[in-house]
């Protein structure tokens, strides 16, 4: 099942928008409009997004954010976690439910591989991180799901 348009268009245009600051630390980034830093996957073959695709939300304190986005970024690029990552950058987000915290998403293909889900998460394990995450569908994402807003039972998976 292959994904069209929706969130893998947003994400491009993402993409397009920080690729400048690629190489920066999220909590300098302060430019307008630069909300997210990606990785990419850049060795190893990785399954192509399908409508099912999701991601890992790593909420982390501002102090440490650029310690653990250089980990998972590493990571991601090694071709250990899934496609491609991203994290957030310095400006408040208004999704945002704790303005001490920015998160990083880990993404996965596929929501109903359980098999890559858990061994994306198993590697987040591996890089330190250790405490419950949950995982969030981008069909939720798209459709405006956010615990701030009120939405409950939101993740696919909580561990």
């Amino acid at each position: 099942m292959r994904k069209t348009g929706g969130h893998e268009s947003i994400k491009n245009r993402q993409k397009a928008i920080s690729s400048p600051y690629s190489d920066s630390k999220p909590s300098e980034v302060e430019m307008a409009g630069v909300y997210w830093i990606y990785a990419m996957r850049k060795r190893g073959k990785y399954p192509e997004v399908t409508s099912r695709s999701g991601k890992w939300l790593v909420f982390v304190n501002i102090e440490e954010i650029d310690e653990v986005w250089d980990k998972i970024k590493k990571a991601t690029e090694e071709g250990k976690l899934g496609s491609d990552a991203k994290v957030a950058t310095a400006i408040p987000n208004p999704n945002a439910t704790n303005s001490e915290t920015k998160v990083i998403c880990v993404y996965s293909y596929d929501y109903a591989d359980e098999k890559d889900v858990n061994r994306v998460r198993e590697e987040l394990r591996k890089l330190g991180i250790t405490k419950k995450i949950p995982y969030k569908a981008d069909e939720d994402t798209i459709k405006g799901k956010y615990a701030i807003r009120g939405d409950k039972k939101i993740s696919k998976y909580y561990e």
